[in-house]
């Protein structure tokens, strides 16, 4: 068996094969998509001196004292034509275009009304209560972004305030990496679809959508083509039109060692690479990983998980995202891992365990000994039972046993991999 270490390394050496090729987006369609290209602006903002406050622009070098109300400037209005002269102001609004001739703002709050008209509707005469200086309480052209600069970088991972700034320069068509197709089916005499009558020796398929879901959650668009009976030939041709479809094939089932497990030697036939078929940890030890060279140099990646539904998706998260994400040019493509607190005791498997857990940051300072979050576990870790994932953020990733420790106790400090936002 492949060490876990090792195979983790394989599946990620492999999968670049879809790195170098980009895509136009419209902007708002790129949230979490990698950039391909430099964003560089090519105007600046503010475009024009902007005020800082409500108040009045004038010429600093005339305050303090009275000065006459000769206009307004307000935001959308475009810019204030007339020459101010000695002791004139203009009433401005917060962003908006400062008079040429102004090189202050005053705030209305340093300010007393003197003289109105129009029933208060107009400003005519105001004091300004203390001296101002020169550029104070205004934005320059550029101060936010000037033309020319580089505001994103080509790997970045697009945030929502990436794709703002993005907006605020007027920039709404974007090269960014093309993230891979993914198809996925279940195999199995014995399944039937969800929306099927239970009959006696059928199961119902849950992988096929847990795992069509799980994909699509991180934005990859899926292929599903259902469920194929344990016939080679069927599976063959299954096989051929996903390797048409997607760059990336995902099974459940078929990967032991029962008389109706094919899927290793179909992939042989395919042509596939098979990198490897079973792996040091639990669950999910018949995890299978294989690759094929098509023509023009493009590469289908083939990962056969196993049939039981925990296997199938904790495998997904340890192997089949961290290719995807490789493959749409994430800089980091494994899962993030922390430290935590073990809230139970556990004793070893002698292979890596992987167990679904709750992270819980409530509890985790109640003696003030630690800012570490607590792992809570999800109950009963057979890997046929689904509900162990169900409330479930994060896998904790517990050592193999040992001669000389054979079990963790609460309070030990282990490493976590979150699955979810915690």
């Amino acid at each position: 068996m492949m060490p876990m270490k090792e195979a983790v390394s394989l599946v990620l050496h492999h999968s670049s094969a879809s790195s170098s090729v980009s895509e136009i987006k419209l902007f708002s369609d790129s949230l979490g998509y990698v950039l391909a290209e430099d964003i560089i602006s090519k105007e600046n903002i503010p475009p024009f001196r902007a005020s800082i406050m409500d108040g009045y622009a004038l010429i600093a070098s005339n305050t303090p004292g009275e000065f006459d109300v000769v206009g307004r400037s307000v935001c959308g209005d475009g810019d204030y034509a007339q020459q101010l002269q000695h002791r004139m102001a203009v009433r401005i609004n917060t962003g908006a275009p400062v008079p040429d001739t102004a090189d202050a703002v005053v705030p209305v709050e340093n300010t007393k009304l003197l003289q109105e008209a129009d029933e208060g509707e107009t400003e005519v005469k105001i004091e300004v209560l203390k001296k101002f200086t020169a550029t104070q309480n205004i934005r320059p052209i550029g101060c936010d972004v000037h033309e020319g600069e580089r505001l994103l970088v080509a790997g970045n991972l697009l945030s929502a305030p990436d794709i703002g700034v993005m907006a605020s320069v007027g920039h709404t068509q974007v090269k960014v990496v093309r993230r891979p197709l993914v198809a996925v089916f279940s195999t199995g005499d014995e399944l039937i679809d969800p929306t099927s009558d239970a009959r006696t020796g059928a199961i119902r398929d849950s992988n096929r959508i847990t795992l069509i879901l799980t994909f699509k959650k991180h934005g990859f668009q899926v292929h599903d083509l259902g469920i194929v009976p344990d016939i080679r030939d069927k599976l063959y041709d299954t096989f051929l039109s996903a390797c048409e479809k997607a760059d990336v094939i995902v099974t459940s089932g078929g990967v032991s060692m029962g008389e109706k497990d094919y899927m290793k030697s179909l992939l042989v036939r395919l042509g596939a690479k098979i990198h490897f078929g079973r792996v040091f940890m639990k669950p999910g030890k018949p995890t299978t990983f294989a690759t094929l060279e098509k023509e023009g140099g493009h590469r289908k990646l083939f990962f056969a998980l196993p049939g039981n539904p925990v296997s199938s998706i904790v495998t997904c998260n340890l192997f089949v995202l961290p290719a995807l994400r490789k493959m749409s040019g994430y800089k980091q493509a494994s899962a993030t891992i922390i430290k935590a607190k073990l809230g139970f005791d556990v004793n070893l498997d002698p292979r890596p365990e992987y167990q679904r857990v709750r992270l819980d940051w409530s509890s985790s300072n109640e003696n003030n000994e630690s800012y570490l979050p607590v792992v809570m576990s999800t109950g009963v870790q057979m890997s046929s039972r689904l509900q162990s994932m169900i409330t479930a953020n994060a896998l904790i990733v517990l050592p193999p046993r040992t001669q000389s420790i054979s079990r963790l106790h609460r309070g030990d400090v282990v490493d976590a991999m979150l699955i979810e936002q915690p």
